[in-house]
């Protein structure tokens, strides 16, 4: 039963359910980006560049035969996989831009109050007003 109890607590611990959360939102978020790069962005990239969809340029090194498809290397489907890192990078960037600014507003828009002194402080300022007044 140790090891069921060991595995409960550290399940339940703070940043591994943060991260579970994190995981399964950034793959949602994912599918909502990689349709902005294919349906959105993507197409006109293709019209400016005559009609060409990334994901059909490849490079064939041997051709197809009866008996064996053909080898190629698709560097079409890479170059979309980069477009889509390179715009997945920067939204996120900008999201976190605007978090960390909301951020910085709100502590700013707080009051910072000192801290009050801590005992030994009262206790050395009253001894220093005790010697002061002996003088």
């Amino acid at each position: 039963m140790s090891i069921i109890k060991e595995l409960k607590d550290f399940m339940m611990r703070g940043n591994v359910v943060d991260m579970a959360v994190g995981v399964i939102i950034g793959g949602a978020f994912g599918k909502i980006v990689s349709s902005l790069v294919s349906d959105v962005i993507m197409p006109p990239i293709g019209y400016i560049l005559n009609g060409v969809d990334f994901s059909d340029l490849k490079l064939v090194i041997k051709s197809a035969t009866a008996d064996s498809p053909a080898v190629t290397i698709n560097y079409g489907t890479f170059l979309q996989t980069v477009f889509d890192f390179v715009i997945i990078a920067t939204v996120i960037f900008f999201a976190i831009k605007a978090i960390n600014t909301l951020r910085n507003t709100k502590e700013q828009e707080k009051p910072s109050t000192p801290p009050a002194p801590s005992k030994e402080e009262v206790l050395l300022t009253e001894i220093r007003d005790l010697l002061k007044e002996k003088k």
